[in-house]
Order: structure tokens, then sequence, then C-alpha cells
């Protein structure tokens, strides 16, 4: 099985940055895309970024030229530099990874960090 860990979540003023990261452990042979996703109250789950194995990246619209996505595939770990934060951004973030297993190909969700933007 693989897990994924998420950690960076908080509070933070708008306008403020934070940190997110995901790392990846388990019986992992090669990690394809790993992206963030995040949910509002009330509101469906989002991709807000994703990254492939090579590097390539896509940004939702509202976050492009705030957020950094970034992965160290030697550590098997991702990560979301997000600035300018605004209150829209307020959500449970999720970490999500495509990953070859020993015995298939699977996709895995961490357990979601809480991002609160607010003054």
């Amino acid at each position: 099985q693989v897990q994924l860990v998420e950690l960076g979540g908080g509070l933070v003023q708008p306008g403020g940055s934070l940190r997110l990261s995901c790392a990846a452990s388990g019986s992992i042979l090669r990690i394809y895309t790993m992206a963030w996703y995040r949910q509002a109250p009330g509101k469906q789950r989002e991709l807000v970024a994703s990254i492939t194995s090579a590097g390539s990246t896509v940004y939702t619209d509202s976050v492009k030229g705030r957020f950094t996505i970034s992965r160290d595939n030697a550590k098997n770990t991702m990560y979301l530099q997000m600035n300018i934060l605004k209150p829209e951004d307020t959500a449970v973030y999720f970490c999500y990874a495509d990953v070859q297993i020993p015995w298939g190909r699977r996709n895995y969700w961490g357990q979601g960090t809480q991002v609160t933007v607010s003054s």
C-alpha cells in the first residue's frame, strides 16, 4: 500500500504565504502525475495544480501566478508554494498521486490539510 501525508496547512492572513508538502511512502515503484486538489465547504473538489514526473505543470486559472507546484522525485515528495493568498483559497487541500506499485497502478489520496485565509 501507499500512504500520502500532507503537511503545512494553517491559518494565514490575506496576502500571506503557506507551503504545503505531500510525502508518499510504501510499495512505490514509480509515481506518475501528482496533484493538489481542494474542497471548500459546500463546493465540489477541484484541481488546483498538477505535475508530471518530468515536471510539466498545469494550474487552475484562479491560482496562476500565485501558486507554484514542484516535486522531488528522489524523495517522493510534492510541494505547493502558495503566495498572495486570498480568502477564497480557504479549503481543505488534498494530495493526489498516480502510483505504480508491484501489483498494478493505483490512485491515492492524502487525508487533507486545512488552509484558512482570514484576517
